[in-house]
């Protein structure tokens, strides 16, 4: 059986050590191309993954070439979308590192071309795909929450803002700071848990207090490219309220520079038969048995997210498996993101 021939967009941090790395260690991939505008970056990723590659500068040229059966895209924020969208139309399938787009015009644009195109288009959820998230999934299937209506979710750093100066904190290539960073992760998670419920409206708030922190005690500082004396125009912290067709509500916040004790990433969930808290990949839940109040805390294998979702896409596209991401969820978070950001100038509510 042939393999699946993969090209990878992007070969800073996630495109090199994440995306490539796993695609090298699957027996059905074949990497046959890497494509950067810093060409150096492609060398290096070929010579340490597949001598044989192709290596491109111009993701343009690279669509063309008729050996690919998938782009892979892990490039800044604000080059999703073209380049998606240029390799849909050249006829490949597509997966792309969160966020999908930084606008909802651009994410709409991506889910028509894969629409038009008939090919697969995936972005990263990574936090689905670990052990704590699967069992969780399960708990709520079956009916053990009961109904869902009410939860929380963030990802809080004490410092750890990455690529200071760069295109992580330059909002015309990022498309913001922490939440569009950050809350991609924690909100989906949360959104998948419900049920994918439908957001009907945020509200929220951003700040910035720390452009001009050096200090860090978090690693995620060292992802991106730092500039010295670059542009710092995005929010360290947001906060704020996500509100569903099914009356359903889901606070937020995320940060990446804040006076927390320490870094943590959550979801917490209420429902009328139990609740749960996602932390870090762990789990507990609550609920009541025998008229005591129990509470039940699973133990799970460490697990690679970031593989199990590139491993998700393979069998997608080898054996047919129904996509655990669609596209129209890409467009619903983008939304919201969107809209919260709208809502932090605005200082009102926003229907979506």
């Amino acid at each position: 059986m042939s393999k699946i021939r993969a090209a990878v967009v992007g070969l800073g941090g996630m495109g090199f050590n994440v995306h490539s790395k796993h695609y090298a260690a699957d027996e059905r991939v074949e990497l046959v191309a890497f494509c950067d505008i810093r060409i150096e970056r492609a060398e290096r990723a070929r010579d340490t993954y597949a001598p044989n590659a192709k290596v491109y500068e111009d993701y343009l040229e690279l669509v063309k070439d008729p050996d690919i059966d998938v782009v892979n895209i892990a490039t800044p924020n604000f080059m999703h979308a073209p380049i998606a969208i240029a390799a849909l139309k050249a006829g490949k399938h597509v997966f792309c590192e969160k966020p999908d787009s930084i606008t909802v015009e651009n994410v709409l644009a991506m889910k028509a071309a894969a629409e038009e195109s008939g090919k697969v288009l995936m972005v990263m959820r990574n936090n689905r795909f670990v052990e704590a998230s699967s069992f969780a999934k399960q708990f709520i299937e079956e009916g053990r929450m009961g109904e869902i209506y009410a939860g929380r979710c963030g990802w809080q750093r004490r410092r750890g803002i990455p690529g200071k100066g760069g295109w992580f904190t330059t909002k015309e290539e990022s498309g913001g700071g922490p939440l569009i960073d950050l809350g991609v992760h924690m909100i989906d998670l949360a959104i998948w848990l419900m049920g994918n419920p439908t957001p009907v409206a945020v509200s929220g708030n951003t700040f910035r207090y720390f452009a001009n922190s050096n200090t860090s005690d978090s690693v995620h500082s060292k992802f991106g490219d730092a500039k010295n004396a670059g542009t710092f125009d995005v929010e360290d912290l947001a906060m704020g309220m996500i509100r569903f067709d099914n009356g359903a509500m889901l606070q937020i916040e995320f940060s990446w520079a804040s006076n927390i004790k320490q870094e943590n990433r959550f979801v917490e969930l209420r429902g009328s038969k139990a609740g749960l808290t996602w932390k870090d990949e762990e789990l507990e839940l609550y609920t009541e048995d025998l008229g005591k109040l129990v509470d039940i805390a699973p133990r799970f294998k460490s697990v690679s997210g970031h593989a199990n979702n590139l491993k998700h896409f393979i069998d997608v596209l080898e054996k047919g498996v129904e996509p655990c991401f669609k596209p129209q969820q890409g467009v619903d978070m983008v939304k919201i993101l969107t809209a919260i950001y709208e809502s932090a100038e605005t200082g009102r509510e926003v229907i979506l």
